[in-house]
């Protein structure tokens, strides 16, 4: 037989060591050049700007 636990782990036991496991929202910040929220540190998806100039092309669509 392999290894077994000797008891049952309690809820908040099994809770508090499943306390840091939970995912967190990416920060967003407002877009300077179009005022749309985009996540910090990256190109903005809606204009293709990052720090106020032009970085991409992005295709508009109708």
């Amino acid at each position: 037989m392999g290894p077994l636990p000797k008891r049952k782990i309690s809820r908040r036991r099994r809770g508090n060591r499943r306390s840091h496991d939970a995912l967190t929202l990416e920060h967003l910040v407002i877009c300077e050049t179009c005022g749309e929220y985009h996540v910090s540190h990256r190109v903005c998806p809606k204009c293709g700007s990052y720090k106020g100039e032009t970085v991409i092309e992005v295709e508009k669509a109708s």
